[in-house]
């Protein structure tokens, strides 16, 4: 019988369900890596104390550049490394006393595929089936309602090896949900696929929490997340800075974003730094900007009203001997909520 996780002290953040709400609770996870040799070895932290909660049935997306810590905290919860610090339970079972059970409960798909060329999905999801403990006649037939689900039965038959980047991926996720968990882990899902590839696996995604199930998908891609996820944690240098629903992470930044290129003609893309240091302080004083942050040849300027603050933007800029180049305006995205706590861009 499953039981219901229960939020460790400290480890509920406020207005979280509690109980059998939640479909995974961290709180305090921590990993640090050692490199080199023994006297010369250094210390490397890759998750320094993570606390985030994950409720039942909801797409929950780990949003973070390269590096940031996203990998190494899935498979923690996956019970593929070991914790230093910190516990957690997914699917109501404890991530250090019993990761046995964890196992049991969770699917798990790696940002590589594990399947054989040689092999057919068919095969390779019977085989999954009876390592889970099902007999054959159990697994064939859960593999026919699976591939059926993913849309794999028309070349089920054929050797993987044959198959394109979004079919092959499909076969990776259908694989990992061939024993029904109550949780599935996503590492970086549609890394690498086309934009058709990646529609059609979202999709597939969203059909799986709409069955119930939980996902806990990795990505650093900003419409991903943005589009596809329920609530989203966004981890940096292996602390999370932001969580919560995108549409709320985003108002938290209200008005506008203009966005002022300052690269000149013929300079290859790149602002002469003096420029660049001068526009911001001039318009970072002015009464319709809220903030000024500068990236890579840019000024991002927070305003209330783009429309109006633009014709500004430009009177201050030329009456000082700066001419700007393109100005846009836009909505804020979660890559304006990643620069707003961390000072930079998550793109960087």
């Amino acid at each position: 019988m499953t039981t219901s996780a229960k939020a460790p002290t400290g480890g509920q953040a406020p207005g979280q369900p509690a109980g059998a709400d939640l479909a995974i609770v961290a709180v305090g996870l921590c990993k640090t890596y050692r490199t080199g040799r023994r006297r010369r070895a250094t210390s490397v932290p890759a998750v320094r104390g993570v606390d985030f909660t994950v409720r039942r049935g909801e797409i929950f997306g780990f949003l973070g550049p390269n590096g940031a810590g996203k990998t190494t905290t899935l498979r923690m919860l996956a019970t593929l490394i070991r914790p230093d610090g910190g516990h957690a339970t997914i699917a109501g079972a404890d991530l250090r006393s019993a990761p046995a059970l964890v196992r049991d409960r969770i699917g798990f798909v790696a940002q590589t595929s594990g399947t054989y060329d040689r092999a057919t999905a068919h095969q390779e999801l019977r085989l999954q089936g009876q390592m889970y403990g099902m007999t054959r006649d159990q697994a064939e037939e859960r593999a026919a309602v699976v591939m059926a689900g993913f849309h794999l039965s028309e070349f089920a038959d054929r050797q993987v090896q044959t198959y394109s980047g979004g079919q092959r991926r499909r076969l990776d996720i259908a694989l990992g949900v061939m024993h029904s968990p109550q949780v599935i882990f996503l590492d970086e899902p549609t890394a690498g696929l086309d934009p058709p590839s990646r529609a059609r696996l979202w999709e597939e995604v969203r059909r799986l929490r709409d069955e119930g199930m939980t996902i806990f998908l990795t990505t650093h891609y900003l419409d991903e997340a943005d589009t596809l996820c329920d609530r989203v944690s966004i981890i940096d240098a292996g602390r999370i800075v932001a969580e919560g629903i995108p549409a709320d992470l985003k108002r938290e930044i209200s008005g506008e974003v203009v966005i002022v290129d300052l690269t000149s003609p013929g300079t290859a893309g790149v602002a002469d730094p003096e420029v660049t240091a001068a526009a911001s302080q001039l318009l970072a004083g002015q009464e319709f900007v809220r903030r000024s942050e500068v990236s890579e040849g840019t000024l991002r300027l927070y305003v209330n009203v783009g429309a109006t603050a633009i014709p500004e933007i430009i009177g201050v800029l030329m009456n000082s001997g700066i001419k700007p180049g393109a100005i846009e305006t836009r909505r804020p995205s979660l890559d304006d909520v990643f620069l707003a706590k961390t000072g930079r861009a998550l793109e960087e």
